[in-house]
């Protein structure tokens, strides 16, 4: 197996890894409103996650805290500004191996927390009633 070969097989394997743990998430819908191959993961109809590809490398746009997204493009090369989203709350991480799958993972808990943080009341509850904090808030969940 040659080196490209190498590199495609991590990308593809994180690209399933990735999508499967947005899956997992409590609730969490995976719809398709831009194009038959970018899904769009949301929880209650509000978006957390977006699937697509740049230049053959699969990449996914996670919410952000503003200071913490600022802070992960500094030290990740593999993390950019969200490409067509709003480049103050989201980022747009390369599934290319170059992170780690818990750093990612991490950061999918972080996107799912905030999104889940802002729903409605009413909409809070009904999840924080049925799953546990962690399942909800990962780390944040002393939030």
């Amino acid at each position: 197996m040659n080196l490209d070969n190498c590199r495609e097989a991590v990308m593809t394997g994180l690209f399933y890894d990735v999508k499967a743990y947005l899956k997992a998430k409590p609730e969490a819908r995976e719809e398709y409103p831009f194009k038959p191959d970018v899904p769009v993961f949301k929880v209650y109809g509000k978006m957390f996650a977006l699937i697509t590809e740049q230049q053959g490398i699969p990449t996914v746009n996670l919410k952000c805290d503003p200071d913490h997204a600022i802070e992960l493009r500094s030290i990740f090369e593999s993390v950019k500004p969200g490409y067509h989203m709003n480049k103050k709350h989201w980022n747009t991480v390369s599934l290319d191996g170059s992170l780690p799958i818990g750093e990612v993972m991490r950061m999918v808990d972080h996107s799912y927390a905030l999104v889940v943080n802002g729903l409605t009341k009413k909409d809070r509850e009904s999840l924080e009633l049925r799953y546990s904090s962690s399942d909800l808030y990962g780390l944040m969940s002393g939030s």
